[in-house]
């Protein structure tokens, strides 16, 4: 055996035992992508609790995530009932909740924060959660435009907290971002990438800048559009159509927007803006300022740059 080849191997296995320790996750947030990534975690044979102050909505997303296994099951086992039913059954069995995430933390291998996109909020939960959890532990967040230094900044565990930024709808989408910090060690972080593609993901590392990879590119340009549209140089129509033919994007900026959420898109920019007075790319529109005032969210509330049946 080469030196190469004793190292590379002694390296994995060390990933791998930590990966493979990752079996009991935490998901803190019971929304779309705490429940998503709550339903992927059941469905890849971890022990899951799925955590949320609101009781109704944790019973709300429980069985959302039910819902969701079966049109799964359906899907990849075709044809065979008996597998099917077997995997629905598997899953759920793998799936609890609570309400109370200091105690939902006391086995954890894994916390996984999905909660409202607040810096405060999500120091005060680290905060509490770093006392009551074990040693070894991972904690992760996440969050798609807070810096995860930041919010790691309150727990004494700063080796062992990281970014999972997952992507809407998570049992759809491939991609995962594995966001380290100066202080994340080479194991932990090890160990969210193994864990991820344990999840079936594809992932892809980035230090903790502001919005990673996807967003830090994505922002911008959505919001280049809005300024193009603001200045009179193109509808938002005709600018949708030509990144769609002209650049392959499946959706154009506006209503990628739209989808998205235009109070999100000025919540992020907004944040940006502040943390980062001097970047021309960050400053915020008084079109979508004027348009989220009013209620024009996109998708979400019917209308947006584009007008949608409710």
């Amino acid at each position: 055996m080469s030196f190469f080849t004793a190292l590379t191997t002694r390296t994995f296995s060390s990933s791998a035992r930590m990966a493979a320790a990752i079996k009991n996750v935490t998901v803190i947030g019971s929304g779309l992508m705490g429940a998503g990534i709550a339903q992927v975690a059941a469905q890849t044979g971890h022990t899951v609790t799925m955590v949320d102050i609101d009781k109704a909505a944790v019973d709300k997303a429980e069985k959302r995530i039910a819902a969701s296994i079966q049109r799964v099951a359906k899907k990849k086992f075709s044809g065979d009932e008996g597998e099917a039913t077997k995997f629905i059954s598997e899953a759920i069995g793998r799936l609890n909740t609570s309400t109370d995430a200091v105690a939902s933390v006391g086995s954890a291998d894994l916390v996984v924060e999905a909660i409202v996109e607040n810096i405060g909020v999500k120091q005060k939960l680290f905060k509490e959660l770093d006392q009551a959890a074990p040693e070894h532990t991972i904690f992760a967040s996440n969050t798609s435009s807070l810096p995860i230094g930041k919010i790691a900044e309150v727990t004494d565990r700063k080796d062992r907290f990281g970014g999972l930024h997952f992507f809407n709808p998570v049992p759809v989408m491939k991609l995962l971002e594995v966001v380290r910090i100066p202080e994340t060690s080479q194991d932990t972080y090890e160990a969210m990438c193994v864990w991820g593609k344990n999840m079936g993901k594809v992932t892809v590392e980035c230090k903790d800048t502001p919005g990673f990879i996807v967003n830090r590119l994505l922002v911008p340009y959505m919001f280049e559009s809005v300024r193009m549209l603001e200045r009179g140089d193109a509808s938002a129509r005709d600018i949708d159509v030509a990144m769609k033919l002209g650049a392959g994007y499946p959706m154009g900026p506006f209503e990628l927007m739209d989808y998205v959420g235009l109070d999100t898109g000025k919540f992020i920019i907004d944040g940006w803006a502040k943390e980062y007075p001097e970047n021309p790319l960050y400053q915020p529109s008084e079109l979508l300022n004027k348009m989220v005032a009013e209620g024009k969210l996109g998708v979400k509330s019917g209308e947006g740059f584009y007008t949608y049946k409710k």
